[in-house]
């Protein structure tokens, strides 16, 4: 594979270098950025790992990089990282990604998470918290935005939604992201949403609560329902969903653009030794036909995004 040839090597190649142009530049900006993404694909977790691997597979990394002066040190890497914008490397690093890794598959998960040990109390430096999209099929991270200092997820999610392609996907979001304009921004992108209700959302909440009461209680043959049970780590978990027309809402269905399905989840967690039971019920809308099956599958593969994504990044975060 020489370095004419590599397909990636010419994509980054167009990537706008942020340096200050000089005569002294020692190392091309792609080539840098070559050298980290293959070093992260390794297991590197920070610029330390990424300058040692790359000094330890010099050999692998001429077959198709110049590198006339070697390879950088890990502050160079640093440095040269910390000063290119997000978009343009991901619009790079992503579609070549998925390529490989397959299309993302149906569903795309946002959630927010803080990265332990990123506070600095000496720089007065707050923790970093980065939102995530996240593709359970494919077990592929399609892009993060950070949340800026004095701001919340509800203003990073719109700009990672940008970054996306959402036609014929099915985004789901937490309840912080329960919000008007994200719910319009999907379907305007040609998605379907599936966004967890709260307290944050009070008038809302209320009325899905509402009709469900109503539906349940007159058995309304509208409400269907789907039941699922298992079994794992110390516990039985049985999780029922209920799903409504989203006419049923009073004042709330026309305000959220693109609603048809209202659900609510029921999950009962059983302490197989002592018997003791906990139960959870937790609302959602959708701009999904009311579909029980469906909007549980969505519902659940939500988890993926803690269970799979965030765990990783905590791993990281405690190597590092």
């Amino acid at each position: 594979m020489a370095a004419k040839t590599c397909e990636l090597l010419e994509q980054l190649q167009t990537l706008p270098d942020p340096r200050r142009q000089c005569k002294n530049l020692k190392h091309r900006l792609d080539e840098i950025v070559m050298m980290a993404f293959c070093a992260v694909l390794a297991g590197a977790n920070d610029c330390v790992e990424m300058a040692t691997w790359a000094q330890r597979q010099i050999d692998f990394l001429r077959l198709f990089l110049d590198l006339p002066n070697g390879v950088p040190a890990h502050d160079t890497f640093s440095r040269v990282l910390a000063l290119i914008p997000p978009p343009p490397l991901q619009g790079i690093l992503l579609p070549w990604l998925q390529k490989r890794r397959g299309l993302p598959g149906e569903l795309i998960h946002l959630d927010g998470k803080t990265m332990r040990r990123t506070r600095r109390r000496s720089t007065k430096l707050g923790a970093l918290h980065v939102v995530s999209a996240w593709a359970s099929a494919t077990g592929l991270t399609l892009g993060q935005v950070a949340v800026q200092a004095k701001s919340n997820e509800i203003t990073a999610i719109p700009q990672l939604l940008e970054l996306l392609d959402l036609q014929d996907k099915i985004v789901t979001i937490d309840a912080l992201g329960c919000q008007k304009e994200i719910a319009a921004a999907i379907v305007e992108q040609g998605g379907d949403y599936v966004l967890a209700v709260k307290d944050n959302q009070p008038t809302l909440h209320a009325e899905i609560q509402a009709a469900f009461e109503t539906a349940l209680e007159k058995d309304d043959p509208a409400c269907r329902s789907r039941t699922t049970a298992t079994q794992g780590h110390g516990r039985a978990e049985q999780r029922t969903v209920w799903v409504l027309p989203a006419r049923r809402l009073l004042s709330q269905s026309r305000v959220w653009m693109g609603l048809l399905s209202l659900g609510m989840v029921l999950r009962v967690v059983t302490c197989p030794v002592t018997g003791a039971e906990t139960a959870e019920v937790r609302y959602f809308i959708s701009s999904l036909r009311p579909s029980a099956r469906r909007l549980a599958w969505a519902i659940r593969s939500h988890w993926s995004i803690e269970n799979e994504l965030h765990w990783v990044l905590e791993s990281i975060r405690k190597v590092s």
